[in-house]
């Protein structure tokens, strides 16, 4: 996979640790504004969301909260690694990032007496992710509360506690990373939303580790939409009121909903990857962070903007200091 939009991100732009750390409300982040239909870009801060927004529009958010999925792990001759647990196939069955090398069959020892057995890469032509069995660390939830940590990136600087990485809409455990599209909402934004008579629905999808490598594939994620959401979805196109996915995810969940062109309540594993050439059905609008160069996320963007105004855009970006990562600022494409 290949993206059109390529750019060369300066440190000065990363954000290295919370809003919050660096003197501002949760909801203190910037917003930069792309005009999908006046093909233009506006800056703005993130409080000033509903600006952008009419009555009768419906937000989507992601629920899924985030878990502490780092954990240290330990060969035969006691050697530590880093193990990053992914995405729970089911049982002690997981999709894990081992942050050295590996080979089919190698068995670490986590804490507890609990183990991890590498059984074959998940990708054979990227060997980052593997099969890999979690075995006496149940219940798992339990076993990462006492002994994970968040995945932490090397742009952070100090380490953070959980809570920092779970938004306001956390409810359904599930992810190694944060869902970061929803992380600017406070009480006051929804309190906004509910004033300008903007609706709420959520979906859950389940992140994944982010990739290392450019150009990779996202791979499959669970995902739930419900009923409730559904229709809501659906009643809002019908009276002319627009979708704004808040995140990837969101949009990669509803997008794998959609049957007859209209959402379904469905949930399951989805492979789905979003390009412009496959478009997207059910979703008007993005809010979402800055992706990093070449990143497979921006082929999803492209499906919105296209080239030449999503090249234009993270121009903007870059040259006016918005930061990026999962405590930066926020991009509103609609």
């Amino acid at each position: 996979m290949t993206t059109a939009v390529s750019f060369t991100l300066p440190p000065a732009n990363e954000a290295t640790t919370t809003p919050e750390r660096r003197g501002l409300a949760r909801d203190g982040v910037r917003l930069l504004v792309t005009d999908l239909a006046r093909r233009t870009q506006h800056d703005a801060a993130f409080r000033e969301l509903t600006w952008f927004l009419r009555r009768g529009d419906l937000l989507v958010v992601n629920d899924s909260a985030t878990l502490p999925a780092a954990l240290v792990a330990r060969r035969a001759d006691g050697t530590p690694f880093a193990l990053h647990l992914s995405t729970q196939i089911g049982g002690e069955l997981w999709i894990a990032e081992p942050r050295a090398p590996v080979t089919a069959g190698e068995r670490a020892v986590l804490a507890d007496g609990a183990g991890a057995t590498f059984l074959a890469p998940v990708d054979t032509a990227h060997v980052r992710l593997w099969y890999t069995t979690i075995a006496n660390a149940q219940p798992i939830g339990a076993f990462l509360a006492r002994h994970g940590a968040p995945i932490r990136y090397r742009y952070l600087t100090e380490t953070l506690p959980l809570g920092d990485y779970q938004t306001i809409f956390a409810r359904v455990p599930g992810s190694a990373e944060m869902p970061s599209a929803g992380r600017p909402f406070s009480r006051r934004s929804l309190d906004d939303l509910r004033e300008a008579c903007v609706a709420v629905a959520s979906v859950t999808l389940h992140t994944g580790v982010s990739s290392r490598e450019r150009h990779e594939r996202p791979y499959r994620e669970w995902f739930d939409v419900p009923a409730p959401t559904a229709a809501a979805l659906n009643a809002t196109r019908l009276r002319g009121g627009r979708v704004v996915a808040v995140g990837t995810t969101v949009v990669r969940a509803l997008e794998s909903a959609v049957s007859g062109g209209e959402a379904a309540a469905r949930s399951g594993w989805t492979d789905l990857i979003v390009t412009p050439e496959r478009g997207v059905a059910v979703v008007d609008g993005l809010l979402t962070g800055f992706h990093e160069p070449e990143a497979s996320h921006l082929d999803l963007l492209r499906a919105f903007a296209g080239d030449a105004l999503l090249e234009r855009a993270y121009a903007h970006a870059v040259d006016a200091g918005y930061l990026w990562h999962e405590f930066g600022d926020v991009h509103l494409l609609l």
